[in-house]
């Protein structure tokens, strides 16, 4: 299977590395490493998360943090944003009506 990243969705991930970062030395780059493994699985496992807002949504594995997707085609994932759990859930729905 092949996954793209929307521009919103690498967006997404540089602020949140930019967070960790400022947290800890090289927690940044921890952050940026756990996230990419968990958008590598979908890979295997694309489309079998539950649907939030009409977007699948992947929750990683150690951080707050979660992938919300879609399946472009059988073999095609593209990946919308990458956002913080942690806010209101009336700003996730905003961010990803907003689109890529």
């Amino acid at each position: 299977m092949k996954i793209r990243l929307f521009t919103s969705a690498f967006n997404d991930l540089a602020g949140g590395r930019n967070f960790y970062e400022r947290q800890g030395d090289g927690l940044g780059e921890f952050f940026l490493n756990s996230l990419f493994s968990d958008i590598d699985s979908l890979v295997l496992y694309g489309g079998i998360h539950r649907k939030v807002f009409g977007f699948h949504r992947l929750l990683s594995k150690r951080f707050p943090y979660a992938i919300y997707y879609q399946l472009e085609s059988a073999n095609s994932v593209v990946v919308y944003r990458v956002l913080d759990c942690r806010q209101r859930p009336r700003s996730t729905h905003t961010a990803l009506k907003s689109g890529g």
